[in-house]
């Protein structure tokens, strides 16, 4: 919600971008953004295990999420800001709202179901980090350096 009211108000207030143009690019951000914290904490336990399950649950998440997201957000605005009058970010916060509850529900059921099939087919156990650098949470960082040194010696 912060990253898209923070992108909305640059948008609108900052570069005077109007207020649909720049809700469709909030809403993107914030979208990406989202699926990245989703990916690593809030459904940590079904992380994707391979690239190609991680590819395949972004689409997802942009197909559910995305589409409920930017339909939402721009038909609420539209209503709210160019109908009511409503000042632009007290209006994308009831937009914000409005898609969360619905967006939490496809996402726990068709974006990070428990196992897609690319992760099923992997020979990799380990959870697949997007930033590979970047170790996931503290807890499973020294039990993963250790099984990759056990798994490969090199």
């Amino acid at each position: 919600m912060i990253v898209q009211l923070f992108l909305l108000a640059i948008l609108t207030e900052g570069l005077q971008i109007h207020y649909l143009l720049a809700t469709l690019l909030a809403v993107e951000g914030a979208i990406l953004h989202n699926f990245v914290w989703h990916e690593l904490w809030t459904w940590k336990d079904k992380r994707s295990k391979t690239r190609r399950a991680l590819i395949s649950r972004l689409f997802r998440f942009h197909l559910a999420n995305g589409t409920t997201s930017l339909t939402g957000n721009l038909v609420i605005m539209k209503l709210a800001v160019g109908h009511f009058q409503m000042p632009i970010l007290v209006a994308n916060l009831l937009a914000i709202a409005a898609c969360s509850i619905i967006n939490f529900l496809l996402s726990d059921s068709f974006v990070f179901r428990p196992e897609d099939k690319a992760d099923r087919d992997a020979h990799d156990p380990q959870p697949f980090y997007p930033c590979g650098g970047i170790p996931g949470p503290s807890h499973e960082i020294g039990a993963r350096s250790a099984a990759a040194n056990f798994n490969n010696p090199e």
